[in-house]
């Protein structure tokens, strides 16, 4: 598996390319912004990107889904708990002093332990849910794409619609904190880390 980082949107998301370099297939990882260079590179590696796969429903991860969407030809995917973010995004958005955009669309949603696939390359989706209801990390070929759930050295704020302390306590402690420690993790935003790393300083231990 092939892997490109953009950082994108309002608060300097990571939206993660990934591609199976023998049949082409692709999907993105958070679609924050609308970008040529994305398209540009898809054309210019012969990719079809089958799949926009969204950790949550936050404004900041999800602006270009409508438009990239239709540009790839590709189906959105987001946990049935955040579809009420996707369905509200303004009353989100306002709240960062955010324009007025249109809600992002939906084409499928999955639930803790779906499984999906590009090329011959497995996806696992694992419901994180505390930084919002419907959070996923997304567990591909020894990565895992954590979203705002799993920072490196932290964890996603919980003080906002859907966040829950407790619940990402639990996510990260009895769900992420159990996976091989050599798994690599690439977060929604910042540097990536792994689970090794974090099970001994991220500071929902403290």
């Amino acid at each position: 598996m092939k892997m490109k980082t953009y950082i994108s949107g309002p608060i300097d998301a990571n939206n993660y390319l990934l591609w199976d370099e023998n049949s082409k297939e692709a999907v993105l990882i958070d679609c924050s912004d609308y970008r040529e260079d994305i398209l540009d590179f898809v054309k210019e590696n012969d990719l079809a990107v089958k799949y926009i796969l969204l950790t949550h429903g936050h404004f900041d991860h999800v602006l270009g889904v409508n438009e990239m969407s239709k540009a790839l030809n590709a189906k959105v995917g987001v946990h049935i708990g955040d579809k009420v973010m996707l369905d509200n995004i303004n009353e989100f958005a306002r709240f960062f002093a955010f324009p007025h955009v249109e809600p992002p669309k939906a084409d499928f949603y999955f639930e803790d332990n779906s499984e999906l696939q590009f090329g011959s390359i497995k996806i696992r989706v694992i419901h994180t849910p505390g930084h919002t209801e419907g959070g996923v990390c997304f567990l591909i070929d020894g990565k895992l794409f954590s979203g705002d759930t799993l920072f490196h050295g932290s964890y996603g704020r919980t003080d906002l619609f859907g966040g829950n302390f407790a619940q990402i306590k639990k996510s990260l402690l009895e769900i992420l904190f159990k996976l091989d420690d050599n798994i690599e993790v690439y977060p929604g935003h910042a540097e990536s880390s792994t689970i090794g790393y974090e099970k001994l300083n991220n500071e929902i231990n403290r």
